[in-house]
């Protein structure tokens, strides 16, 4: 409990204890009413103090300037007709107890989440002169080598140049089981260093690492509101003058009609219904609620591995009927590996053919490229290779020990004017041209992520109605992976544009209302993921541009993780509707009881304060989503 809690706390027990206290005590009149107001400004100074406020900035319509005219109201009547103050202090002292409990259940949500997203390391150590020195991480350039010792937290990513140990991931992808880390792999900021002593060359600097680009995600999430918010917010600027107009209506017409009709003139009747109107009608429960039930289920969500940007998306995705997926890094492991070496003829031995292979994609971080790079195994010497050109969706053209290269899919040799007649095979077909002749070709294999298979079943059992694969690579290769995996629909051969293409062709047909999700990882998936309804990238080996384009992040790759978002987006969606049906249902309840007189001002505040701790304990499940 904070310290305003404390004091709040403290506060409510002086006033319970002085109004029960007043009880037993004879005496009436001005003594009485001035003894009544102190322990009503023990408990009510700081809602007296706000509602001040909040006239003088123009805010006259909040919970606060509803409650002391309420409460004011009643201390008149009091005053001038029934000499009883009790009500008007305990409303306030349950209203105020009612902060509490909110305070409390909205702090706990806070806290939860912050500790499962407190991965923002406090230091980095570098070596100097045979000693270790604490730095901030913010200070650290590329290039420079780090140590970390076992339970320290890895402050930045990089690649290990020196040890082996076993890294506990979970704060970033929800997962348990720890992973092994050698000389050579890279980690990611944001881990725990579990076992043994590393040191680590870093790749990125603190703001562009790991752990920054979530804590940036998570803590600017809130700031992309829902549809949901947005009309709650709208709701609370219409409900709260109507409410008010209301009450004025039901203070001044049944008195002055009773008067007219020669019934009499009782106006602290109706004005005491009217101020007990205004507390029953505080519409605090669905403002705090529900943008509490998106925090909670996206803080939920990141403690899985699923970060989402904003509750916008969360929304977006309860919706979720069509699920596009690239192939390489998203279904498949992006692990290639050389399954065939075939040269055209003999003035080209394979040894030969995977070295001018190697030495043309020496410059390019694709996944194909480190493969054949692996099949090489020996040290790349790049002073033997010029002029590379990098084309998208094709391959790669440089000059090799002074020899014209291409390398790349069946389009690139049509491009060049290089007849090749290979047919269709399993696996990933790379084509060599040297000097414009055609040389042979590399097959190249990807394996089917385990969980793949699982993510499309568990997707097309939640509901989704069409799942697509969208690749650039050959009809073979995209039709064996769709019968295994079971996808409804696949379109190969694809370029980054000719993906933007077939995402227009799914949205202009897709059933309105249900959105269209792409989940990619790589630099030719970022316009696509921009132009889905809702873009998932793989956060551990997607690139900058993908993560940077995408609604949501999967922190372990793991495909599976994207139906488990889906559960988490309708679970906390559930939530919502179902706060939003009890504060308005038992709202417009007790506001009918009280202008009918058949509810008291005790009743009107459960309505009030005891709605909203209700609903706030019921968002507050949200953050719990291990069993989804």
């Amino acid at each position: 409990m904070t310290k305003k809690q404390k004091k709040l706390l403290l506060r409510i027990i002086i006033a319970a204890v002085m109004m029960i206290s007043l009880h037993f005590v004879s005496v009436g009149g001005f003594l009485r009413f001035a003894l009544y107001l102190i322990p009503y400004t023990v408990v009510g100074y700081d809602i007296l103090r706000k509602a001040f406020k909040g006239i003088i900035n123009g805010r006259l319509l909040d919970e606060n300037f509803l409650m002391c005219i309420a409460t004011l109201g009643a201390i008149a009547i009091g005053l001038f007709e029934t000499g009883d103050y009790t009500e008007a202090v305990a409303v306030m002292l349950f209203y105020q107890t009612g902060e509490l409990f909110q305070s409390y259940a909205v702090g706990k949500s806070r806290k939860s989440i912050a500790a499962l997203m407190d991965i923002r390391p406090d230091y980095a150590n570098i070596e100097k002169d045979g000693s270790l020195e604490r730095i901030d991480p913010e200070s650290v350039s590329v290039g420079d080598i780090i140590i970390i010792q076992p339970g320290e937290r890895v402050p930045l990513d990089g690649i290990v140049t020196e040890g082996s140990s076993s890294l506990n991931t979970s704060a970033l992808t929800g997962e348990s089981a720890p992973r092994d880390v050698h000389t050579g792999d890279e980690i990611i900021s944001g881990c725990i260093n579990m076992t043994g002593l590393l040191k680590v060359r870093v790749t990125k600097e603190y703001g562009e690492s790991t752990v920054s680009k979530i804590l940036e995600l998570v803590e600017n999430a809130s700031s992309n509101k829902s549809r949901s918010e947005a009309f709650i917010s709208k709701f609370a600027k219409v409900y709260t003058p109507a409410v008010c107009l209301c009450a004025a209506a039901l203070a001044i017409f049944p008195p002055v009609i009773n008067l007219l009709l020669g019934n009499g003139f009782s106006p602290s009747e109706w004005l005491y219904r009217a101020l007990t109107f205004l507390v029953a009608s505080c519409p605090c429960a669905l403002v705090i609620s529900i943008p509490l039930s998106f925090f909670a289920g996206i803080g939920g969500a990141s403690r899985e591995g699923i970060l989402i940007k904003g509750s916008n998306y969360l929304e977006a995705l309860s919706k979720t009927g069509y699920v596009a997926f690239d192939k390489t890094g998203t279904l498949t492991k992006g692990v290639f590996e050389v399954s065939g070496i075939l040269p055209s003829d003999a003035s080209f031995s394979s040894e030969r053919l995977i070295e001018i292979a190697s030495l043309a994609e020496s410059a390019s971080s694709h996944p194909i490229s480190k493969s054949l790079q692996r099949a090489y195994g020996k040290d790349i010497d790049r002073s033997r290779v010029c002029n590379v050109q990098e084309l998208s969706g094709y391959g790669v053209t440089a000059t090799v020990d002074g020899l014209e290269v291409a390398v790349g899919n069946a389009k690139l040799m049509q491009t060049i004017g290089v007849n090749q007649a290979v047919q269709s095979l399993n696996g990933t077909v790379i084509h060599i041209s040297v000097n414009r002749k055609y040389a042979g070709y590399i097959l190249i294999s990807d394996v089917i992520k385990p969980n793949s298979a699982r993510a499309i079943d568990a997707l097309r059992k939640s509901g989704v109605k069409e799942t697509i694969l969208l690749t650039g690579d050959s009809k073979a290769v995209a039709k064996q992976v769709s019968d295994q995996l079971g996808l409804d629909t696949y379109y190969a051969e694809l370029l980054p544009k000719d993906k933007v293409i077939k995402a227009e062709e799914i949205l202009s047909r897709k059933v309105s209302k249900r959105t269209f999700v792409f989940v990619g990882d790589g630099i030719n998936d970022a316009p696509v993921l921009c132009r889905a309804d809702i873009g998932i990238a793989m956060g551990a080996m997607g690139s900058d541009a993908a993560i940077e384009a995408a609604d949501v992040v999967l922190m372990d790759d793991d495909p599976a993780k994207i139906a488990k978002a889906v559960r988490i987006s309708r679970k906390c969606l559930r939530i919502v509707y179902e706060n939003t049906v009890f504060a308005i249902s038992v709202k417009l309840i007790a506001l009918i009881l009280v202008a009918l007189g058949s509810a008291n001002m005790w009743m009107a505040v459960f309505a009030d304060v005891g709605v909203m701790v209700l609903a706030i304990l019921n968002a507050i499940r949200a953050l719990f989503v291990k069993s989804l």
